[in-house]
């Protein structure tokens, strides 16, 4: 019994989760333009965690008028830099 509902509640939480992903790809589809959305592609290969974060960031940018739609390239690209400059740099000195 325990073990069914478990199951159950695995299915609708995973069900749930491919809702989100489905309309965050197309909510981003409708923000982004398809150079724009080709180099947010090729840095998810690099950085998958970043781009999470970046794709959160557009979405919320868009809602509030921030960023006119559709992003262009060059505008994805300064959005990129100033995300950047955000993350702490580490650097390692030797002595």
């Amino acid at each position: 019994m325990e073990l069914q509902k478990r199951l159950v509640d695995e299915q609708r939480s995973a069900q749930v989760a491919q809702q989100e992903k489905l309309q965050k790809e197309l909510a981003l589809r409708q923000i982004l333009s398809p150079a724009a959305r080709q180099r947010l592609a090729n840095l998810r290969i690099v950085r998958p965690e970043y781009v999470d974060q970046l794709e959160a960031e557009l979405i919320r940018a868009v809602q509030t008028g921030k960023v006119p739609i559709p992003v262009s390239d060059e505008q994805l690209r300064a959005i990129l830099e100033r995300l950047q400059a955000q993350t702490r740099e580490i650097r390692i000195r030797r002595r």
